[in-house]
C-alpha cells in the first residue's frame, strides 16, 4: 500500500474513531431480524399495501418476502434522469422473478445546474442536495423495505441520496444509474462557440444550435463534471455494480444491469445470503478510495465538498488537508474534458473504470480490502467489466474480466507514464483563508497570478463590465458573499466564457470566491470555496478594489499582498432582494444553519456522536 494514502487514511480512522463508533452502534442498534415489515402492526401493514396488484398484495402482507424500496429522482425535463421513468417496472418484473417485492418508496427532486447557470435558481442549487437527502430518510421511514435501490446520477442527485441512505446504514443499497447520452459536439468546440457568443462575434441562433448538438439524447452530459465524476465514486466506494457508469440509457445492456441490481439487492438483503448494509460498505477505507479515484482521474470539484457530507452521514470526518495529501501522491492517467478533448464515452471505450481500477489496484494505491454490494474479492470484483448472456434470460448479465491494457493512451495511461505526477487539486492557504482549486485543466504558464482586484458580490456584476469593455487588463475578481450561508454556495460556471475570452487577449485573469465553480472547470486558475466564507467575517470580506492579489497554487498560496487586513473592517454585504420565484426565503433556515464548505455545507442535523 502507498504510504500517504496509509498514513492518511490511519489519520481518519483515528480522527473519526468516536463518531464512527457513534454510527456503528446506531446501526446495530437498528438491525432487525426478518422481514423490516413484519414488526409493524396489522394497520400500518395494510396502509402500506392497500394499492398493490393482488399477487404482490398477498406476498406483502404475508411478510415473508425480502421487499425493495425505490427511491427514485424520475422527472422528464432533465436527460440524466428521464431513463428512470421505466426502471420501477424493471425493477419490480426483476423482483417478481426472483422472489421478492418491489415498490417505490418515494420521490426527490433533482434539479440541473445546466439549466439555472447563471440564473437565480442556482441558489437552490446545493440546497437541494440536502432536501433530497431528506426526501430519501421520508421515503425510507415507513419500516418496509429489507433493501433500498437508488436511482439518481446528477451532481447533488446522487450525493444526497446517499447521505439520506446512509441515515438508514443498517439496510442495504444499491445505486442503478441511467448512463451517459452519445457524444454530441466535442466539447472544446462547445467552449470555443461559447467564448464567441460573449465576445458579440455571434448571435444566440448559433449558440442555441450548438448547445441542442451537445445536449442532444436522454442521459447524462459527457463531460467530465460533477455527474460523471459522481459515477466514478459510486464504483470506487462500491456502491453500484462493475462496470455500470457509462453504459448508454435504453439498450439491452443497461436495462439487464438495472435487473441484475435488483437481483443483487435481494441477494444483500437480511433475507438473502449476503447481507450487506449501506453502512458497512461506506467505511473510511472507501472514502479513501473515492478521493484516490477523484485525483486519479482528474474529478470535479464539488466532490471537495459532496464527500466530506457523505462521510460525515457515516460518521467519518474528512478535511481539506486529506484532499490536499492524497492529491499529492496520486497521479493524473486520465484525460477527459475539460483536461482532455475527450468525453466519458471515449474513456469508457479505452478501458473505462476496469481498467482504472486495475491500475490503482496495481499501484497500491486504493485499498482493495474493502466491503462492496458486489461481494466476493472486495475491490476486485471492479476491475469486471458487465456484458449481456445471450444464452440465459434475456436481462441476465455476466460480468468478465476487464482490460488490463489501455485502449488509447492519449484518454487513459499508466502510471508509468501519467499525465501529470500529481491529481491536480491544491488545497490554497495565506491571509485570503483556505480554498480549493483544480490546477489539472490549467495550462501551467496561467497558474501564477498576481493582480489588482476587481470585488463584486453578483456574477451579474462582471458581466455588465466586460459588456462595457471595463476588463481589458489583468485582473482577479473578487465574488464575495456567495458562500453556503450567504445565498446557497451557487456555481458560477456562466463566467467561463469572460475569463476565457479575456485569457485569450493575453490578459492574466483569475477568480477567487467563497462559492462554487462547475466540476467542469479548467483553464482559468480559480481559487473556490474560500472559507471561512466573507458572510462569517472571512477575509474576503475585507478585500478592496485594486489590492493586489497573488494566485500562486505552486506554493499553494492565496493572499493580499502587502495589506494587513486585520486593520480593516469587515464589510456586510450589499442588500439584494432574494428572487420570489425561486422561493429563496423559504430556504433561509437552511442557508443560516449550513456549515462551512470544508465541512460539507451541510445544513443537517447531526446525532451527538457527531459533536
Amino acid at each position: 500500500m502507498n504510504s500517504i494514502i496509509q498514513t492518511v487514511t490511519d489519520r481518519i480512522i483515528k480522527r473519526s474513531a468516536k463518531s464512527r463508533a457513534g454510527y456503528l452502534d446506531q446501526l446495530k442498534s437498528n438491525y432487525r431480524d426478518g422481514p423490516r415489515r413484519k414488526f409493524l402492526s396489522e394497520g400500518n401493514l395494510a396502509h402500506a399495501a392497500a394499492a398493490c396488484p393482488l399477487h404482490e398484495k398477498t406476498d406483502i402482507l404475508g411478510a415473508g418476502w425480502a421487499n425493495i424500496g425505490i427511491v427514485t429522482s424520475y422527472n422528464d425535463m432533465l436527460s440524466a434522469h428521464q431513463p428512470f421513468e421505466k426502471f420501477p417496472p424493471l425493477i419490480k418484473h426483476a423482483a417478481r422473478r426472483n422472489g421478492a417485492t418491489a415498490q417505490v418508496a418515494g420521490g426527490t427532486p433533482a434539479m440541473c445546474d445546466g439549466v439555472t447557470q447563471g440564473k437565480d435558481g442556482m441558489e437552490l442549487s446545493l440546497l437541494s442536495r440536502d432536501t433530497i437527502a431528506m426526501s430519501t430518510a421520508v421515503a425510507l421511514s415507513h419500516d418496509m423495505f429489507d433493501a433500498s435501490i437508488l436511482l439518481g446520477v446528477c451532481d447533488k442527485i446522487v450525493p444526497g441520496l446517499l447521505i439520506g441512505a446512509l441515515r438508514y446504514g443498517h439496510l442495504p443499497a444499491i445505486f442503478a444509474p441511467a448512463g451517459p447520452m452519445p457524444s454530441g459536439i466535442p466539447n472544446p468546440e462547445k467552449a470555443k462557440i461559447r467564448q464567441q457568443f460573449a465576445l458579440g462575434e455571434i448571435g444566440r441562433e448559433e449558440l442555441l444550435k450548438a448547445e441542442a448538438a451537445s445536449y442532444h439524447a436522454p442521459g447524462t452530459c459527457t463531460f467530465y463534471g460533477t455527474a460523471n465524476s459522481n459515477q466514478m465514486l459510486m464504483e470506487l466506494m462500491g456502491l453500484q455494480l462493475p462496470g455500470t457508469s457509462f453504459v448508454h440509457p435504453n439498450t439491452p445492456l443497461r436495462d439487464a444491469l438495472t435487473a441484475q441490481a435488483t437481483r443483487r439487492a435481494i441477494q444483500i438483503s437480511h433475507l438473502g445470503d449476503d447481507y450487506t448494509p449501506i453502512g458497512k460498505v461506506v467505511d473510511e477505507k472507501a472514502v479513501i478510495n473515492g478521493l484516490v479515484g477523484l485525483m486519479a482521474t482528474g474529478g470535479s470539484t464539488n466532490v471537495a465538498i459532496h464527500l466530506v457530507a457523505i462521510a460525515r452521514a457515516a460518521g467519518i470526518i474528512v478535511n481539506w488537508d486529506d484532499f490536499a495529501e492524497i492529491s499529492a501522491a496520486v497521479p493524473l492517467i486520465c484525460k477527459v474534458y475539460p483536461n482532455g478533448v475527450a468525453d466519458v464515452n471515449h474513456f469508457h471505450a479505452a478501458g473505462g473504470m476496469a481498467y482504472l481500477v486495475g491500475e490503482l489496484i496495481e499501484e497500491g494505491l486504493v485499498h482493495p480490502d474493502v466491503t462492496t454490494i458486489a461481494g466476493g474479492n472486495g475491490l476486485h470484483e471492479y476491475t469486471r467489466e458487465p456484458i449481456r448472456n445471450a444464452h440465459a434470460e434475456a436481462d441476465y448479465v455476466l460480468f468478465r474480466k476487464g482490460p488490463t491494457e489501455s485502449l488509447d493512451k492519449e484518454i487513459l495511461t499508466d502510471f508509468k507514464s501519467p499525465f501529470r505526477p500529481d491529481g491536480g487539486l491544491r488545497l490554497l492557504t495565506g491571509n485570503l483563508g483556505r480554498s480549493m482549486m483544480k490546477v489539472s485543466a490549467v495550462k501551467r504558464e496561467n497558474w501564477f497570478v498576481e493582480a489588482p482586484a476587481i470585488v463584486i458580490e453578483h456574477q451579474d456584476e462582471l458581466k455588465t463590465m466586460h459588456k462595457a469593455g471595463e476588463l481589458e487588463k489583468d485582473f482577479v475578481v473578487v465574488l464575495r458573499f456567495q458562500g453556503p450561508r450567504a445565498n446557497g454556495m451557487p456555481e458560477l460556471h456562466a463566467l467561463t466564457p469572460i475569463f476565457g475570452a479575456q485569457m485569450d487577449k493575453g490578459f492574466k485573469v483569475a477568480l477567487i470566491t467563497d462559492g462554487r465553480l462547475s466540476g467542469a472547470s479548467g483553464k482559468f486558475p480559480a481559487a473556490i470555496h474560500a472559507v471561512p466564507e466573507a458572510l462569517e467575517g472571512g477575509p474576503l470580506s475585507q478585500v478592496e478594489n485594486g489590492d493586489m492579489i497573488r494566485i500562486d497554487p505552486l506554493n499553494n498560496m492565496v493572499e493580499v499582498v502587502g495589506v494587513d487586513l486585520s486593520k480593516r473592517e469587515k464589510v456586510e454585504p450589499k442588500k439584494r432582494a432574494l428572487s420570489d420565484m425561486t422561493g429563496m426565503d423559504m430556504f433561509a433556515p437552511m442557508r443560516a444553519a449550513s456549515r462551512n464548505a470544508e465541512e460539507g455545507a451541510s445544513f443537517l442535523g447531526e446525532p451527538d456522536w457527531m459533536a
